[in-house]
């Protein structure tokens, strides 16, 4: 499993717009997309999307439209996206 990471800087005490944005984006699921988790610090306005692939060449297919999302979400809530980061999922204890 793959998962790429979403950093997003919200102002402070923008975070719930971005929970907001995030959550309404949650029903376009891309192909291979086993999930996603949307983490955020209140105080500093700092919101974490990771989303989870079944493997990496799903993960890099859904660049595209990843990228739209993204700058949709960004856009919608006032926040600046700071970086995207991809990993190999090692050890996944969720559910």
């Amino acid at each position: 499993m793959y998962a790429r990471m979403s950093t997003l800087q919200a102002s402070a005490g923008g975070i719930d717009r971005l929970a907001k944005e995030a959550e309404a984006a949650i029903p376009v699921r891309l192909p291979g997309e086993k999930g996603i988790l949307v983490i955020g610090d209140r105080q500093s306005g700092k919101g974490i999307a990771i989303t989870f692939w079944e493997d990496e060449q799903a993960m890099r297919e859904s660049e595209e439209a990843a990228n739209k999302l993204r700058s949709e979400i960004a856009e919608g809530s006032g926040s600046e996206i700071v970086g995207v980061e991809r990993f190999e999922v090692l050890v996944d204890q969720r559910g």
